[in-house]
């Protein structure tokens, strides 16, 4: 399996052009957030360091074949005194699969506030994502095996009054990740899209759907490390038609909320015929 590095690690083929690796999966179609993190990388390569991305929102189009690269185009909507806008294409055979508009912005000052993280259990107090005993679990560990997983058990989750459906997982990357806090922002892009949809199960178990990533949308509010654990505290708050709406708030150990995703998935009901 191909390291984040390697993932991450883009050819550049013209000043706004990237081409991404082929990365090594069972998945039959390309991970939804290597297809992220890969577009946002080639957002920041364009783009002056002064400039910080704190949002982006993406559209994936069409399934990706895992066994060809992605290539991707870069628009430079923007660039301004205080933010900068870009839009990146990905392609494959001539074809857009993922469309994402990303925003920089200079540090700045302001208003601060965030909401508290959730009571949760230690991490190593969690069981390994290798040892479950739960297939789908199981089949995340050996998908991602660089990354250390752990689900909260859904027994031990502080429920809000009102959820509809909830899901909190522990993460860090297994090895040291470069100290370069851009790379830690596209990591968590490619991160993001792991297990948030399948919080939209958490009331269906039983229930076999086919289920895809129809659009993603991340703010990033803090500094933050991906090899240091993170929480990804889940919920879906509707699901309706064939869709299921997700939203994910991110913490680091500290409590600091360093990030908030929204996602739009296909949950529609496996068609066994």
């Amino acid at each position: 399996m191909a390291t984040i590095e390697e993932i991450l690690e883009l050819e550049r083929l013209e000043r706004d052009i990237f081409r991404g690796i082929i990365a090594e999966t069972t998945l039959p179609r390309t991970f939804g957030g290597q297809v992220a993190g890969q577009a946002l990388v080639s957002a920041v390569r364009t783009v002056d360091p002064e400039f910080s991305v704190h949002s982006l929102h993406g559209y994936f189009l069409r399934p990706g074949n895992p066994k060809e690269p992605t290539v991707f185009l870069v628009d430079r909507v923007r660039d301004g005194r205080s933010f900068a806008t870009r839009r990146v294409t990905g392609i494959q055979d001539g074809q857009a699969i993922f469309t994402m508009s990303a925003s920089f912005h200079v540090q700045d000052e302001g208003i601060e506030h965030q909401d508290e993280m959730p009571p949760v259990p230690d991490p190593e107090t969690l069981e390994l994502a290798t040892d479950s005993d739960d297939g789908e679990t199981a089949w995340l560990a050996r998908e991602w095996a660089d990354w250390d997983l752990r689900l909260v058990p859904h027994a031990d989750i502080s429920k809000r009054p009102g959820a509809a459906a909830q899901q909190q997982v522990w993460f860090r990357s297994r090895e040291a990740l470069p100290d370069d806090p851009v790379f830690h922002v596209c990591t968590l892009a490619y991160m993001s899209d792991m297990t948030l949809l399948g919080s939209s199960r958490r009331p269906h178990m039983d229930v076999p759907m086919q289920a895809a990533s129809l659009d993603h949308a991340m703010w990033f509010l803090r500094p933050f490390r991906a090899d240091e654990w993170l929480l990804y505290d889940q919920t879906s708050p509707s699901a309706g038609f064939g869709r299921a709406l997700t939203q994910g708030r991110i913490f680091d150990r500290s409590g600091n909320m360093v990030a908030a995703v929204v996602q739009e998935g296909l949950t529609r009901h496996l068609r066994t015929q």
